[in-house]
C-alpha cells in the first residue's frame, strides 16, 4: 500500500510550497460551487490557499489509490460550528502530479457557508 500522496501531506501541513510542487502546470481545479474550473497552477494554488484558511480543523479521514487517481476524504468545520465533509478526487500525471482536482462537499448548509466565505475572499474571480 503506498504512503500518503504528497498533496495530502501538503494540505494537512498547510505547506503551500509543497502544495505547488504537487500540482501540474496545467492543473484544473473543479470547485463544488462553480461550473467552470480554475485553470493553471497559480490560480489553483490561490484558491487552495484560501480554502486552507476557511476550513477549520481540516483533517483527512481516508485515502484510496487507483490507477492514476487518488481519492482523499476529509472533514473540517466552517464558521466555527458547521461540520463539512468532502472528497478531493485527484487525477495524476505519470510523475504523480495533480492534473485535475475535483472537490465534492456536503451537507448543503455547510456548503452554503463555505461558498459565502470563499466568495468574500475571492470576489468575482481569482487572479489570472
Amino acid at each position: 500500500m503506498p504512503g500518503p500522496h504528497a498533496f495530502r501531506v501538503a494540505a494537512e501541513s498547510k505547506d503551500l510550497d509543497l502544495l505547488r510542487e504537487t500540482l501540474a502546470d496545467d492543473v484544473v481545479l473543479h470547485s463544488p460551487i462553480l461550473f467552470k474550473g480554475f485553470e493553471g497552477r497559480d490560480t489553483a494554488l490561490f484558491v487552495l490557499a484560501n480554502v486552507i484558511e476557511v476550513f477549520e480543523g481540516f483533517r483527512y479521514l481516508d485515502e484510496v489509490h487507483g490507477d492514476g487517481t487518488v481519492v482523499l476524504r476529509f472533514a473540517a468545520k466552517v464558521e466555527g460550528n458547521l461540520e463539512i465533509e468532502g472528497i478531493d478526487y485527484l487525477t495524476l500525471d505519470a510523475d504523480g502530479r495533480v492534473t485535475d482536482l475535483t472537490v465534492f462537499l456536503r451537507p448543503l448548509k455547510a456548503v452554503h457557508a463555505f461558498n459565502e466565505q470563499m466568495s468574500a475572499r475571492l470576489g468575482a474571480a481569482p487572479p489570472a
